[in-house]
């Protein structure tokens, strides 16, 4: 069995044909889906296809393109509620700082990231981090609400679709945190990444897609969607030189270690 750690069901090029993305999945040995909202409008969707697939779970949180819209503010308070009301909501994400795009201003970047780090302790769910041109301030937000006092629980989490150095991978492996590759890993000029993938641990590895975005070789140029994640699977156990059933054994077992609201089969 493999795992699609994050994809993006509600996504209109993915929702317009959600039952037979669900089935091509499905079809390839994906047994369970993380469905992950970037605006709370997407929250009610989000849960909505997890009662429609019972192998369907999600993520609500906020992006950081979207963390100043008009009607995204969020709490602590809703992010716990939104956790403690459904089962099949098991993590909060996707948060984080995005620099490259600067879509928002980065004081309110931080400001949305750290609320929702909060509330992933608080709520005792992993936190799903975008981290892009914003290490340091990624690794600062995360190390101040992981070491604060007055919280019964750990901080958890995995840095998404990981593209970046070392340093990064270092300082989130260091942090307890999981590392997740995508279709990225794949591609041509992807060596440097391909070369951090190589030092990450087994038990901390995880495979996603990032659907519908970033369709590993040879379906480049296509939406993506969770099936793909078994041709990035297959990519990482070569360079992780294990066989592709020990790293989907791996990554799977490493997904229930993680998300810890998502029962096994």
């Amino acid at each position: 069995m493999l795992v699609d750690s994050h994809c993006h069901l509600a996504f209109p090029e993915l929702a317009a044909d959600v039952a037979g993305v669900v089935e091509r999945a499905r079809a390839a040995g994906v047994g369970r889906l993380v469905t992950v909202a970037t605006r709370r409008v997407e929250w009610d969707e989000v849960r909505r296809l997890t009662a429609l697939f019972p192998e369907v779970y999600a993520a609500v949180g906020v992006h950081p393109h979207h963390a100043a819209d008009a009607g995204e503010a969020v709490t602590v308070e809703d992010l716990e509620a939104a956790v403690r009301d459904n089962p099949k909501v098991v993590g909060i994400g996707e948060s984080g700082l995005d620099y490259f795009y600067d879509f928002t201003p980065r004081a309110v970047q931080e400001s949305v990231f750290r609320v929702q780090a909060i509330a992933a302790r608080r709520a005792g769910v992993p936190l799903i981090i975008h981290s892009r041109e914003a290490e340091s301030d990624t690794v600062r937000v995360v190390r101040e609400v992981a070491e604060a006092p007055g919280f019964d629980r750990p901080l958890t989490g995995v840095l998404h679709c990981f593209s970046a150095g070392p340093a990064l991978a270092k300082a989130g492996l260091d942090l307890g945190f999981f590392l997740s590759f995508a279709g990225i890993v794949t591609f041509k000029k992807a060596d440097a990444l391909r070369t951090v993938a190589a030092t990450v641990p087994l038990d901390r590895l995880l495979v996603e897609t990032d659907s519908p975005y970033l369709a590993p070789v040879p379906y480049r140029g296509k939406t993506c969607e969770p099936a793909y994640v078994a041709r990035t699977a297959e990519v990482l156990a070569g360079i992780k030189g294990v066989s592709p059933a020990e790293l989907a054994a791996r990554t799977t077992n490493n997904f229930f270690r993680l998300f810890t609201k998502v029962p096994p089969p």
